[in-house]
């Protein structure tokens, strides 16, 4: 029997060293040298300080920015969820009635067809992506916050565009975070840069 719990006992210890340090430096190690960025989180950085990931959604409001997909955690990375509300539900419905409202009024009464993630909110919470059509929609807002040409931010739009990979997963998307901070770099409003000090109104209405 002591023979046998010694033989247990060793490989344990074998198979946690491979699995439990080794494996792990490996693969860590890979991550760093080949995707550094990804294996940080893909942080952005602007003005000299981190303002987000480029994969997780941020809440800006103010109208010289372009808006982000809802988000049922309130755009927090510690409480992603979807609503888990179904297609036959009354309360998504309302808050669906109410997200088409909201979104026309912000954008100047438009009374064209809404793209789904405008008012629909992903399963994480935390989409940094919105359509190419969402944010076209929304250029006017923008442009004219800025007072700036439409032309010129929806230039800007086309160019921040992302295709589907290899032109045949996903669909197009433009990254929120990554087209506001263009537009201050491009177009800046006359507010405060990336790496200013807080928004002007409130906390989360600007890089984090």
């Amino acid at each position: 029997m002591w023979r046998e719990l010694s033989r247990a006992a060793r490989l344990a210890a074998v198979f946690t060293v491979l699995t439990g340090l080794l494996y792990p430096a490996a693969v860590t190690g890979i991550a760093e040298a080949l995707f550094p960025v990804q294996a940080h989180g893909s942080l952005v950085r602007a003005g000299g300080r981190t303002v987000g990931s480029a994969l997780i959604g941020q809440a800006f409001t103010r109208p010289e920015y372009f808006h982000p997909r809802p988000s049922a955690a309130g755009y927090d990375a510690t409480a992603s969820s979807g609503s888990n509300l179904g297609p036959t539900s009354r309360e998504l419905a309302e808050r669906v009635r109410q997200a088409i409202a909201r979104y026309r009024r912000e954008n100047g009464g438009y009374a064209g067809p809404i793209p789904a993630d405008a008012v629909t909110e992903s399963a994480s919470g935390l989409d940094p992506d919105i359509s190419p059509a969402n944010a076209r929609i929304q250029a006017p807002r923008v442009a004219a916050a800025r007072g700036v040409p439409v032309a010129e931010v929806l230039a800007l739009v086309a160019r921040r565009t992302e295709r589907p990979w290899l032109d045949l997963f996903g669909d197009p998307r433009v990254n929120v975070l990554q087209l506001n901070l263009a537009l201050d770099r491009r177009l800046p409003a006359g507010g405060p840069a990336p790496g200013a000090p807080e928004p002007r109104t409130m906390p989360h209405d600007g890089y984090r």
